[in-house]
């Protein structure tokens, strides 16, 4: 049976460890960790040691490891416990002896630089993860992100990210190469951070220094409008039933059909900023007019297209659970029929039918599709038309 002994280092180029440590090594024949460990370690390998990279996926290295059966030493970044491979070892060899030697992380490491109290920090790490996870803390206000990167989801395109959604309200700290001879920690703003050139590995840690007040029911009044169409909206009250109908507690991903001004999108986003959001318009003006709602409510991580829905190729959007149709050019019975074959089953499509001929046309399109209207409720805002909200559920079988 395989059992493991994971060490956590730094950058430092002479690593030192305890004494427990340097006896485990000098007794040890297998040995892994990334390429940029062994050059940190090599010198204090035995002679006749053999190590083995990890490699991602890590499942390939995983088969090594299965193949041998044997104690293998693991070294990994930081705490390894800390978002690092002792998790996935425990998780992928639970029956397997595992002990954890753990130095810093590179995120404790920059906050003892810069003096900031990391036990008040959020962690959100994307390396290898979804934006969502960095979306959540920023869209809560949260005053002091600890933010690990990966080699796409670099500081530059975080700052990037930011700077698009308005979220100009925080200060940045870039540590690189943390703890070794090479550290390098610069103080920058959210701009300069859009086009930084950065080295890896490297972390953020984003420090809030204005807070922004969040609303939900966001009057219509507070949007950029199509210019000489100011109730081409979906009203407060019908939005935020609309939301309700959607159960975002739960959503993983959100299509908006026919996004306009993009109200739905920027508030469900704002509700539920663990979900990823996909939004599509024909009308090329409303391009602007997300990007600006976007940052006047900053909001990050919009995924939108100006472009035909009937035309585009919905496949290059991730498969969505929740599904919000705001526009459907008279064709809604197709429409449904085209969502109906991406929405995850179990998944949830709502519609506001804003005249008797929608809401027959709605139903009927459910009834052709392997779908069962779950919801509907009838509400007027002011002295608009009184419109028809419909929830639908895909079904499981």
């Amino acid at each position: 049976m395989c059992s493991f002994r994971v060490v956590g280092i730094s950058d430092e180029a002479r690593p030192v460890f305890s004494d427990e440590v340097n006896g485990i090594i000098a007794s040890a024949h297998y040995f892994s960790g990334a390429a940029r460990h062994y050059d940190l370690v090599k010198h204090l390998l035995p002679a006749n040691h053999q190590w083995m990279e990890v490699v991602v996926p890590l499942q390939l290295t995983f088969e090594q490891y299965r193949a041998l059966n044997e104690e293998i030493v693991v070294f990994a970044s930081g705490d390894p416990l800390f978002f690092g491979i002792a998790n996935t070892l425990k998780r992928d060899f639970p029956d397997a002896s595992l002990k954890v030697y753990p130095t810093f992380n590179s995120l404790q490491m920059l906050a003892h630089h810069c003096h900031l109290p990391y036990g008040l920090m959020k962690v959100a790490t994307l390396t290898g993860r979804p934006w969502p996870n960095l979306d959540k803390e920023l869209v809560q206000g949260s005053d002091f992100i600890g933010v690990l990167t990966d080699k796409n989801k670099t500081p530059a395109a975080i700052g990037q990210r930011m700077k698009e959604a308005g979220l100009l309200n925080y200060k940045v700290y870039l540590g690189e190469r943390m703890g070794g001879e090479l550290q390098v920690v610069r103080e920058l703003s959210v701009d300069e951070l859009a086009s930084v050139e950065s080295i890896m590995p490297n972390c953020l840690i984003l420090e809030k220094t204005v807070h922004f007040e969040r609303t939900f029911g966001i009057p219509e009044e507070g949007f950029h409008h199509l210019e000489g169409r100011p109730k081409m909206i979906t009203k407060r009250s019908i939005r935020l039933m609309t939301l309700s109908m959607l159960k975002l507690d739960t959503a993983k991903v959100l299509w908006d059909i026919g996004f306009c001004t993009g109200s739905v999108s920027i508030e469900a986003k704002q509700m539920a900023p663990q979900m990823e959001v996909f939004s599509i318009e024909k009308r090329k003006e409303s391009r602007a007019l997300i990007q600006k709602n976007q940052q006047k409510f900053r909001i990050p991580g919009i995924k939108y297209c100006i472009d035909d829905f009937y035309t585009f190729d919905l496949s290059k959007w991730k498969v969505p659970d929740r599904i919000f149709i705001g526009g459907h050019g008279g064709r809604l019975k197709e429409m449904v029929a085209r969502l109906e074959t991406y929405l995850q089953p179990g998944g949830i499509m709502v519609f506001n039918a804003v005249s008797d001929e929608t809401a027959t046309a709605f139903k009927e399109a459910i009834e052709a599709v392997s779908m069962t209207i779950s919801d509907k409720m009838p509400i007027q805002q002011d002295d608009h038309n009184p419109v028809t909200l419909y929830q639908a559920i895909k079904n499981n079988s």
